[in-house]
């Protein structure tokens, strides 16, 4: 696998960065150009804009059929990161009707990042990702087709949300921007992490029914709202919490100061089914986490946090103390990938250049340059009084993310259709916005709104070719395309070429995995079904030679295989069992490979 440049991996976002100034220049000195053009397509827009339903029911269409289109240039993912495979365990598992799976016998062999094996073997995470992708597995044959639907539901859900915060005819321009920078690039279509669209989806489902449910006070309102609240808590509970926190107060005020006392009875009798809706939910969670963790209070990410994490969540939490590894590659993940960042949040300035960061990423993976001119309307937003309760969701979403160490775009993703309300509303006061009548009062603003919009249409145009015209938009691995949307290019084709061919073989396959020193530990080869013993192929990390023996002996019905993932050609061949010797294999101890550790843990 080879990873594009430095350099080419620069190209896209630099060229959108050149293209807004660009836009921005001509705003200035091509005010009108084509302004016949864009008035005629505006007028198409927004034709299908004030047809509300039919315009929600466009943009999910739209987003589904475009993902599908460029299927030949961008094809179903394959899965390549450590969250991917987690989250296919979780859909085999669910697809195989059960909650979690027993540790198997070998557990030590198979341990792996972001996999809980004690009490259960099961994957760490929430589990509506799995979900989904596990009824996709079931009905369409694969779990992708999952993540298509989920992207294309929260595009619509988008749309429809922003009907209910400011004109349709913006909030089919924002379910249109959704679908170029969202629904067709990003590393929530193409890798299986995150379940960052089911989390926008609730989001836009909490926000887009309580004007609605306010107006109307209908309960197919409060049921959407607990649907959301649903979504939120099963993907991101503690971002949706604090989504949910500015809702709840959005609710208290309603009834608080915008009812009588019949009406207070009328909404809590309405209130009924949504809130035990939420209930059947938080049992059914219980349940899965006594099933999987071993007590109804013990959450997902906890067990495995607990086992194998060292770098805490929060910043007033201290870095645990190194727990035991048996395998350098788990060991190194945990370290570089994580406890370092808690090094540099300890040095000067460290928490404020962190923020800085995390604000810098978040916006160029939901906005880019080529929205950036609306942020020329800042200060016009936040004296917006019409949109003052999505600023109290940012106020209380950065004072959230702020006390968080770690941040990647779809831990924001409940609050996705706040980020699109903000920027589109900074986009109707900047298209309002003329040069003084002495210069001629020239419509620039209209002209920045038009150029940022067809920047979006270049971009994506741009990122169809980015292959012949070597403008890659990513690194391998999880680096760079988790943080702007132009999102993953084709990996993970290496270890699957390799289970391909280990799947085609007669009988049953047992792959023991060695890694080099200079291993990257993100690039993880060793993940297995659900149903491990029963599997045609077995991945297993090799171990010392009595831990080997054990496997061996344990699988002895199976042809047993060699697979060196930083070799040149990684390839499996036939395991040279009766030539392994302690200075073969010592390589994968954790003490024969010096990992310096802080002081203060050591």
């Amino acid at each position: 696998m080879i990873a594009p440049t430095s350099s080419q991996t620069a190209s896209l976002i630099m060229l959108e960065g050149c293209g807004t100034l660009l836009g921005i220049a001509l705003a200035f000195c091509l005010p009108r150009f084509a302004s016949g053009w864009f008035s005629r397509i505006e007028g198409l827009f927004c034709r299908l804009a004030h047809r509300k339903a039919l315009a929600v029911a466009t943009v999910g269409i739209t987003a589904c059929l475009l993902r599908l289109a460029i299927l030949p240039i961008c094809p179903v993912p394959l899965p390549f990161v450590p969250d991917d495979f987690s989250f296919l365990l979780a859909a085999d598992t669910f697809a195989h009707g059960h909650l979690t799976n027993p540790t198997p016998v070998m557990w030590t062999h198979f341990e792996s990042i972001h996999i809980t094996m004690t009490p259960s073997y099961m994957s760490m995470y929430f589990p509506s990702n799995g979900l989904v992708l596990a009824a996709s597995q079931l009905l369409f044959g694969h779990p992708w087709f999952g993540l298509l639907i989920t992207c294309s539901l929260m595009c619509a859900a988008i749309c429809w949300m922003l009907q209910a915060w400011m004109p349709p005819t913006w909030a089919l321009l924002g379910g249109g921007i959704a679908i170029l920078r969202l629904g067709l690039f990003s590393y929530w279509i193409n890798t299986y992490s995150g379940g960052g669209s089911i989390a926008a989806l609730g989001g836009a489902l909490v926000l887009g029914s309580l004007p609605r449910l306010r107006k109307t006070m209908q309960l197919r309102y409060g049921m959407l709202l607990a649907l959301g609240i649903v979504l939120l808590a099963t993907t991101r509970p503690y971002e949706g919490l604090l989504l949910c926190l500015a809702a709840a107060a959005y609710l208290a005020h309603w009834v608080i100061f915008g009812m009588n006392h019949s009406a207070r009875l009328f909404i809590a009798r309405q209130a009924v089914l949504p809130i035990a809706l939420i209930v059947a939910a938080g049992a059914w969670m219980g349940h899965y986490d006594t099933r999987a963790f071993g007590s109804p209070t013990t959450l997902p990410y906890t067990v495995d946090r607990a086992t194998y994490a060292m770098a805490p969540y929060y910043i007033w939490q201290s870095p645990r103390p190194e727990p035991l590894y048996r395998h350098v590659a788990m060991k190194r993940f945990y370290y570089d990938n994580e406890l370092k960042a808690i090094d540099e949040l300890h040095k000067p300035g460290g928490y404020l250049i962190a923020d800085i960061v995390k604000t810098i990423r978040a916006f160029l993976f939901f906005a880019g340059f080529a929205l950036l001119p609306a942020m020329f309307m800042l200060r016009r937003i936040f004296l917006d009084r019409r949109i003052r309760f999505l600023l109290l969701c940012i106020a209380i979403m950065c004072i959230g993310m702020s006390i968080q160490i770690f941040l990647i775009p779809h831990y924001l993703a409940p609050f996705t259709a706040v980020f699109y309300a903000l920027g589109l509303q900074g986009m109707r006061h900047l298209r309002l916005f003329k040069t003084s009548p002495r210069s001629g009062s020239q419509p620039v603003g209209l002209a920045m709104v038009r150029y940022s919009v067809v920047l979006c249409l270049v971009m994506t145009g741009l990122r169809l070719a980015a292959a012949p015209l070597h403008l890659m938009a990513s690194e391998w691995p999880a680096s760079e395309w988790s943080g702007e949307w132009y999102g993953p290019d084709h990996f993970g084709e290496t270890r699957a070429a390799v289970a391909a061919h280990l799947q085609s073989l007669p009988g049953k396959q047992l792959v023991l995995v060695r890694y080099s020193d200079r291993h990257n530990p993100l690039e993880e080869w060793v993940y297995n079904a659900a149903d491990i013993d029963n599997s045609k192929v077995v991945w297993a990390r090799e171990m010392d030679i009595a831990n080997n023996v054990n496997i061996m002996h344990y699988y002895s019905d199976r042809k047993v295989w060699l697979v060196e993932p930083d070799a040149t050609v990684p390839q499996a061949t036939p395991y040279p069992a009766q030539q392994a010797a302690p200075d073969r294999i010592s390589n994968q101890l954790t003490a024969s490979i010096p990992v310096r550790m802080p002081n203060k843990i050591q």
